[in-house]
This record gives structure tokens, C-alpha cells and sequence, in this order.
């Protein structure tokens, strides 16, 4: 069951980052120089953060 809460995860955590990075280019004025860069570096925390919590809730 544990596959499925880290892949329902994942979906999220792209759309969610996707969101945040098309915000910010809005209020910057622009896309990014090396968007994918943004990216990563945004979904990278956003999943550090979520998968700890997802760990700790599935080991009660």
C-alpha cells in the first residue's frame, strides 16, 4: 500500500511544483534561463518534506 501513498505522492508533487514554478515565472516577468533547474530544485524540497512525512505516518 505503501507504493501507492509514494506514487499518489509523486503525482502531487509535480503538479503542486509545476504551479509553483508558472507563479513565479509570473511574477518574475519571464520564463526562467534554466527552468528545469527551478524545477528540480522545487520539487526536490517539496518531496524531501512530503516523503518524511509519508514515512513517518506509515510506520504506525
Amino acid at each position: 500500500m505503501a507504493f501507492v501513498y509514494y506514487t499518489l505522492a509523486g503525482i502531487v508533487l509535480y503538479l503542486v511544483s509545476d504551479t509553483i514554478l508558472n507563479w513565479l515565472e509570473r511574477q518574475r516577468g519571464g520564463h526562467f534561463p534554466h527552468r528545469s533547474m527551478v524545477f528540480f530544485i522545487i520539487i526536490m524540497i517539496l518531496s524531501t518534506v512530503s516523503f518524511q512525512i509519508l514515512e513517518n505516518l506509515l510506520k504506525e
